[in-house]
Formats: structure tokens, C-alpha cells, sequence
């Protein structure tokens, strides 16, 4: 069973950074497409961005391209999200999920991804 641990979250002035871990424990991470998600009070789950298994590829959502950047350490079994220019609307729970597939596999979508993280506060204000 993986287990995934979000870390890094907090609170961060706009135009700051912030960078958000994932850790896996029980199996080597990369086997796992790794999918970062954000819930803010009252809305739904969103898809941030996205990581194939190898690292050689990423997705974005329009609201966070060009300022968030999705990597890999697999040889550490750790998915980080460095997260730059930071605005208030990103304050939300920050959460990574993983599936298990190949490595041409991406996707925003929650459904689409089986194991998921507790999720970490990222709070942006002044």
C-alpha cells in the first residue's frame, strides 16, 4: 500500500515562494505518475500539475503555468512542487496523489489517481 506525505505548505506573502514535498514510504515512487491537487474552502479539487514516472514530462494547469514547476527525485522517492509568484488565490490544501501507470500517462484529473496524501495548508495573504 503507498503511502504519500505532503510537506512544506505554510504561509507565504503574495509574490513569494513556497516549495511543497511528497514522500513516498512502502514502494519506490517511480513506478507512479504523481499528480498535485488543491482544494480552497468551497470549491472542488483541482489539478495543479502533473509528473510522468520517468520525469520527462509535465502538465500544468492554466492558473499556475509559468510559476509553478512540478519535479522528480526518484532515487530519493520525493515529487516536489516549487511553487513561485505566489497570489492569494492559491491558498488552499495542497495535496499530491499517484497512479500507478505508464509513463506516457498524464492527467489533471482527481479520478484519475488512486493513492492520495493528507494534504498540506498553503495560505497567501499580506
Amino acid at each position: 500500500q503507498l503511502q504519500l506525505v505532503e510537506s512544506g505548505g505554510g504561509s507565504a506573502q503574495p509574490g513569494g515562494s513556497l516549495r511543497l514535498s511528497c514522500a513516498a514510504s512502502r514502494t519506490t515512487l517511480g513506478y507512479y505518475t504523481i499528480g498535485w491537487f488543491r482544494q480552497a474552502p468551497g470549491k472542488e479539487r483541482e489539478g495543479v500539475s502533473c509528473i510522468n514516472r520517468s520525469g520527462a514530462n509535465t502538465k500544468y494547469a492554466d492558473s499556475v503555468k509559468g510559476r509553478f514547476t512540478v519535479s522528480r527525485d526518484n532515487a530519493n522517492n520525493t515529487v516536489y512542487l516549487q511553487m513561485n509568484s505566489l497570489k492569494p488565490e492559491d491558498t488552499a490544501v495542497y495535496y499530491c496523489a499517484a497512479v500507478r501507470q505508464l509513463d506516457s500517462f498524464l492527467s489533471l484529473a482527481p479520478s484519475r489517481y488512486r493513492y492520495w496524501g493528507q494534504g498540506t495548508q498553503v495560505t497567501v495573504s499580506s
